[in-house]
């Protein structure tokens, strides 16, 4: 099956997954904040199945890794927003405004533009480990400056925030698992050696945490399209500096799929913000009866 095919299928995956896990960390007693919720949800079936299915969606990006290019892969996961909005209204009572289509809008069509637009591909470069721990270093830094600043704050503007941090590990997750998945087939001692094992192990564990935090806010737009976005723009700087993977080869297109992102990320801005009618301390309905 084309790696195009298997990437969609992840994006569905990873959508309804996130959705019945934010329903799942809204029945969890713990209040946002407290940090006990990432125990409590684990008792929750509901959450149960949404990690199991954000497991096949990681199972499928793997695949699609394996054959083709990180920034193409990763583009085509992002629009798992295009899933999840839907399904959020049905099974978390999400609140659908003008503002969250417009921003909506924005953000796919910002990342097919630059699916279109920018062409990326080729590569095929492996990164050092040196590189990998050093770019894993410098997303890590980014990650804990985007957590801290958005524990001081609520409502649409927290889950954009965390689901940011989120993005951030998850396009180093993906960069470790290309690596990872290419370095497969030397035996259990081979893989307990390599570096990419262990960041790919962190940066999975530290994504689980900041995207659960976002999904707890109750507002899973937001959550989504920041976590994407920023999943998109970190995959596209570490297939470029790490496997050598070009943007608009030619160059004369590269300032038009730049601005393809920075339209994705301005429909990201506009789903932070809160709906009116709505205050924006206040989540929507759990889904709790």
């Amino acid at each position: 099956m084309a790696p195009a095919i298997v990437a969609l299928l992840a994006a569905l995956a990873f959508a309804l997954g996130s959705v019945l896990q934010q329903r799942g960390t809204l029945e969890a007693p713990a209040g946002e904040g407290d940090p006990r919720f990432l125990v409590q949800i684990i008792r929750e079936p509901i959450w149960l199945a949404g990690a199991s299915l954000q497991g096949c969606g990681w199972l499928l990006q793997a695949l699609a890794l394996e054959q083709g290019s990180l920034v193409v892969v990763q583009s085509l996961c992002t629009l798992s927003l295009v899933f999840a909005l839907p399904l959020g209204a049905r099974l978390t009572s999400q609140r659908i405004g003008r503002r969250t289509i417009a921003g909506a809008a924005l953000t796919f069509l910002g990342i097919v533009a630059f699916l279109v637009v920018g062409q990326p591909g080729g590569g095929g470069s492996i990164a050092s480990a040196a590189a990998v721990l050093t770019w894993g270093c410098i997303v890590a830094v980014a990650m804990l400056v985007l957590s801290r600043v958005a524990r001081r704050r609520r409502g649409p503007a927290a889950a954009a925030l965390f689901a940011g941090a989120a993005g951030m590990s998850f396009g180093l997750q993906a960069a470790a698992t290309k690596l990872f998945v290419t370095d497969l087939g030397g035996g259990l001692a081979a893989i307990l050696a390599m570096p990419t094992t262990y960041v790919l192990i962190v940066s999975a564990l530290a994504g689980f945490a900041l995207q659960q935090s976002a999904l707890k806010t109750g507002f899973l737009a937001p959550a989504i399209a920041a976590s994407n976005a920023t999943t998109l723009a970190t995959s596209v700087l570490l297939g470029v500096v790490l496997f050598g993977e070009s943007i608009a080869g030619d160059g004369g297109h590269l300032p038009v799929a730049v601005g393809a992102l920075a339209i994705a990320v301005v429909g990201v801005v506009l789903l932070a913000l809160p709906e009116q009618g709505r205050p924006s301390g206040d989540p929507p309905p759990s889904g709790r009866r």
